[in-house]
Formats: C-alpha cells, sequence, structure tokens
C-alpha cells in the first residue's frame, strides 16, 4: 500500500510539474509578445519623427538617417487628419489604395489594433497615423492559442494513462478476488460431492439426489468461471445452438412459473469457436438481467438466427426498457438501475463476449415500458 501511494505522489508531482513549465513558457510567451509590440509602437514613433524631419530638411540638411529609417519600414500605415480623412498611405497594395471601400475597411482594422500616433502638419493641425501589426508579431498572436492546446492534449493524455493505469490495477484486483474466490468454493464443494456420494450409498431418493447433483455441477461451473477469470481462455469449436440451449433450460427450470420461457433455433448444427464454460456465463447474465427487468413476471425469448457468416443470439424480454441515451452505458461497469447491484454483469459479460471470444454485444432496440432485445454476435467457424 504504501508503495502504491509513493507511486501515486511521484505521478502527482510529475504532472504538477510539468503543468508548471508549460504555464511558465505560455507566460514568457506573452511577456514577449508585449515587449515586442511596445517596441513596433517605438519603431513606428521614430518612423514618424524620420518622416517629419525629413519634410522640414533645408537643402543642405543631411537626410541620409531619417531617409533610412523611413524606407526600410515595411508595416502598412496610413495617415488621416483628425476628422478621420485619410492623407497618406503607405506600405499599402495600390489596388487596396484605388479601392475606396478596401481601403476604408483595412483603415478600419488599423483603428483596432493600435492606439494612433499623433503628429503635426506643417500648420499645426494635428494628424493620426494608424498601423498594422507586422507579420511576426500577427504570427506571435497564435503561439499562445498553440501552447493552450499542447496544455489541453497533455492534459487528454494525462487522464487517460492514469485512468487506464487504475482500471488496470482494479482489473488485477478484480481478477484476483475471483480467482481466490474460486479456490476458497473448492474446499466446501469437495466436501458436498463426498456427501452426495454418500447419499447415493444410502439410496436416497434418486430425484433429490438427481437435483442436489445438479447443483453441485453448477456451483463446479461457477467455480470455474471464476477460475478462468484475467486467464487466456481456450475456445474450442461447439454446436452454439446446443450450448446455448443447455444454459436455458438449466435456467428456466429455476425461476417461476409467472415468467413465460421460449427458445427458438434453425433445426441445424452451427459450429462456433467458445468456451463452453464462459457462453453459458454469457447466456445467464443476459437472461437473469431480462428478468430482473421485467422484475420476475413476463415473457423472455431466446432466438438464435444465421445471418451470412454470423451467428446471433437474440435476448427479448418485456420489462421496463432502456432510455436510447444509456444504450452503450448499460455496459458500464459499475452502471446499474437497481436499488442493489454492483453493475458487473452487462459490463463482464462484454468482455467475455468482445475481448475473449472476438465477438460483438449490443443493445439491438428497446422501448420503454415494452421491453429490450439485447443482440450477441459470433463468426461461424
Amino acid at each position: 500500500m504504501q508503495f502504491s501511494e509513493k507511486r501515486t505522489t511521484i505521478r502527482w508531482i510529475i504532472i504538477i510539474t510539468s503543468f508548471v513549465i508549460v504555464s511558465l513558457i505560455l507566460w514568457n510567451t506573452y511577456s514577449f509578445f508585449q515587449i515586442f509590440k511596445s517596441e513596433e509602437r517605438v519603431k513606428m514613433e521614430q518612423w514618424a519623427l524620420a518622416q517629419k524631419a525629413f519634410k522640414e530638411a533645408g537643402l543642405d540638411d543631411d537626410v541620409t538617417l531619417p531617409f533610412q529609417i523611413i524606407s526600410t519600414a515595411t508595416i502598412p500605415i496610413i495617415q488621416t487628419t483628425n476628422n478621420d480623412s485619410i492623407i497618406n498611405t503607405t506600405n499599402i497594395d495600390e489596388e487596396i489604395v484605388k479601392d475606396k471601400n478596401k481601403l476604408n475597411q483595412l483603415f478600419q482594422s488599423l483603428k483596432n489594433q493600435n492606439e494612433p500616433i499623433v503628429t503635426q502638419d506643417e500648420k499645426g493641425r494635428d494628424n493620426y497615423l494608424y498601423y498594422s501589426d507586422s507579420p511576426l508579431l500577427n504570427k506571435l498572436k497564435y503561439y499562445p492559442i498553440a501552447l493552450l492546446l499542447i496544455i489541453f492534449l497533455f492534459a487528454t493524455v494525462v487522464y487517460n494513462f492514469y485512468r487506464s493505469t487504475k482500471m488496470a490495477t482494479q482489473n488485477k484486483l478484480w481478477a484476483g478476488m475471483a480467482k481466490e474466490t474460486a479456490h476458497q468454493i473448492g474446499t466446501p464443494l469437495s466436501s458436498l460431492i463426498g456427501w452426495l456420494e454418500i447419499m447415493k450409498a444410502d439410496n436416497v431418493d434418486e430425484t433429490t439426489v438427481s437435483e442436489i447433483e445438479k447443483d453441485i455441477n453448477r456451483l463446479q461451473t461457477i467455480t470455474d468461471r471464476f477460475s478462468k477469470i484475467g486467464s487466456e481462455p481456450i475456445l474450442e469449436n461447439r454446436n452454439i445452438i446446443e450450448e446455448t440451449e443447455q444454459s436455458f433450460d438449466y435456467l428456466k427450470s429455476r425461476f417461476s412459473n409467472q415468467v413465460t420461457f421460449s427458445f427458438k433455433a434453425p433445426e441445424k448444427v452451427l459450429m462456433v469457436s467458445l468456451n463452453p464454460i464462459l457462453h453459458s456465463w454469457t447466456v445467464e447474465n443476459l437472461v437473469k438481467n431480462a428478468i430482473d427487468a421485467m422484475k420476475g413476471r413476463g415473457k423472455l425469448a431466446v432466438e438464435i438466427i444465421e445471418e451470412n457468416n454470423l451467428v446471433k443470439i437474440l435476448v427479448t424480454d418485456s420489462g421496463k426498457g432502456i432510455p436510447k441515451n444509456q444504450f452503450k452505458k448499460v455496459f458500464e461497469p459499475g452502471f446499474t438501475t437497481k436499488k442493489r447491484g454492483w453493475g458487473l454483469g452487462l459490463s463482464l459479460t462484454k468482455r467475455i463476449v468482445e475481448e475473449y471470444h472476438k465477438g460483438k454485444i449490443k443493445v439491438l432496440n428497446s422501448e420503454i415500458n415494452k421491453g429490450t432485445t439485447m443482440q450477441v454476435s459470433y463468426r461461424k467457424t
């Protein structure tokens, strides 16, 4: 237990450290973006001063530096009067300059990007210089979004890893408990078999002995089922009609007459690769689940049909039905609508069908207060 807690603590330390590192990268990127934006504004202010110096320079003045500042600028610039009348454009495509609508749209875009720089013309009137962000700055805008996506993906991977690890641990625990249960049942079961032989020797009523023997065989089957959990079962080519009918007949004799049972199957042999013990468990879980849905009273039908290369087992009840949004949830571990129950029956059945037998199980159809049909599909051999 201490080792498990220590491992969990280390895992959380790694997760938290990773999030801190990514958060610091995100914060530094944002800070760098703000610094770069401020530097661009300083450059634009220098450009405005250089333009003013260039216009006011005399014939003998050196204008090399202002000219270099003006000529090296690549950022789109629009200069306006105080009433938003455009008087000059720089680094803007000629097609946009000629089209008033496009130019006005660009002007509105520049107004929304940055605060204007105020300059004065020769007469001392205020002019406003609007500029856009540089291509590099525009790319940096999306960098934090990319980092947020990385954080989200990272969190998703960590969550799935943690969940799968936890589920794997739980599966090992359940498998260990199941095997231990099978081991514990084995001792009294051996004793019961011995007492059964004594009853036969004492000529006890054959009917009584026969029924007890059936139940002992059933206990042996259950023990065998639990012992197979967590290990790869051995599959055999069996007649699925015969195997299903045997389990169905046993269950039919164990329930009250308030449930009307019916079994329908083709008059032929349908071979499927399956494990007889686990297949009987599948049939038992589906039948018991159907009877629980009917609260022990109603009609239950088991039908086997052949469709191309598939054999399908349909279990239909006249119970309370399942809402459509729960068709997949009923197979999740722990999901149950009963006041008492672990919610493991159908999840275990799904594992037996899909993982061990490579088949498919689903809720074929269901109507509230009318009934449900469960379908199990296997490939023929």
